[in-house]
């Protein structure tokens, strides 16, 4: 054959389909023993961990508000400020305060100088009493003796005696019961004098206990009048500046504890073999290279909806079944945490990974 013939041949003959080309089946190959062997990798990772992306990192947060209402005179902290436990914050004006002070000082010594009248009140009533006491003793005797004058003057003839001496032991015998009946009447006084007086003790001791109350208060009010951190934490959302008049429950900025730990929202599925102490292994959106260690700390007792403002209704009858959500708390190792100079923030989203087979 001329070959001339042979590549006209070679022209006219028709090409294989691309699918039927070695090139291309050994690449479908490939790729489709890939897709197995990542399927099956994903499931036998799926069968020992369970991860959600919906959690995020959380933690405490003490509100700093004032206990009393004053202008601001210094403050100590700026914005993002890491402060330890016992640091002076803010400093408010402890002009009136001080005043107050002043003036309850001066109510408690008032209050005691009352006390030590009336106490001095109840030793003078008491010995008008002794006084009383001892005259209604005398005044027995003298009656005593009047009647027996004139029990004498009655018996004797009265040829013997005189009409006037009888006439004056009467008189003397009634004066004596008289003076008996006054003394009586004065210890009686007396007595109801001390009752008073006890009486005024115990008003002047209770004026006494109440300037006293009044005494403590100014002073822990004007103790109120420096702020100290409560607690370690970070300055955050700080609102007041010096020369704000604040006011009592104020908030004036926000403490964030170093200590944080991650709230993770797995499904009810999730958690049929997920116990406190596995391991879990976090990932934080916003440090993509970096990994975290911690373990499972709690499971809550109720879904999140459980625990809703509005919790769902289903026995009205519109009930749709969806897969609830319970909220895990996942602790960080390494001691307390692993915020190393504060990266993680409240509110980042991470993705916890429970290791739970």
């Amino acid at each position: 054959m001329e070959p001339e013939e042979q590549e006209n041949q070679t022209k006219t003959a028709p090409r294989r389909p691309v699918y039927r080309r070695p090139a291309f089946i050994l690449s479908v190959s490939v790729v489709l023993l890939i897709l197995v062997i990542g399927g099956l990798l994903y499931w036998l990772h799926s069968r020992h961990y369970t991860s959600t992306d919906d959690a995020y990192i959380d933690g405490r947060i003490v509100t700093i508000a004032p206990q009393v209402s004053a202008p601001v005179l210094a403050r100590h902290i700026d914005d993002n400020q890491l402060v330890q436990k016992g640091d002076l914050l803010i400093e408010l004006d402890p002009t009136d305060f001080e005043v107050a002070l002043e003036q309850a000082q001066a109510q408690l010594e008032s209050a005691q100088g009352r006390l030590g009248q009336a106490k001095a009140q109840i030793t003078s009533a008491q010995a008008a009493v002794t006084q009383a006491a001892a005259e209604i003793d005398a005044a027995r005797v003298a009656l005593d003796n009047a009647t027996r004058d004139l029990e004498r003057y009655q018996t004797v003839d009265e040829r013997a005696r005189s009409r006037q001496q009888l006439d004056n032991a009467i008189a003397a015998q009634k004066n004596s019961q008289a003076q008996l009946e006054q003394a009586q009447a004065r210890k009686v006084s007396a007595e109801a004098s001390v009752n008073t007086a006890e009486a005024s003790v115990k008003t002047a001791a209770g004026d006494e206990r109440t300037a006293e109350a009044n005494v403590r208060r100014a002073r822990i009010n004007l103790g109120y009048c420096r702020i100290y951190a409560p607690a370690e934490g970070r300055v955050t959302q700080r609102t007041v500046e010096a020369g704000n008049y604040v006011q009592t429950g104020q908030a004036m900025f926000m403490l964030v504890s170093p200590e944080v730990w991650v709230t993770a929202n797995f499904k009810e599925t999730q958690l049929t073999y997920m116990r406190p102490g596995q391991s879990v292994t976090i990932k934080v959106d916003a440090f993509p290279g970096r990994k975290f260690n911690g373990h499972v700390d709690s499971i809550q007792a109720g879904s999140g909806s459980r625990f809703s403002v509005l919790p769902a209704e289903n026995a009205t009858g519109n009930f749709v079944k969806i897969v609830q959500r319970v909220p895990v708390k996942i602790v960080f190792d390494y001691g307390a945490n692993t915020n190393d100079v504060g990266l993680l923030g409240l509110g980042l989203s991470v993705i916890p990974s429970v290791k739970v087979r």
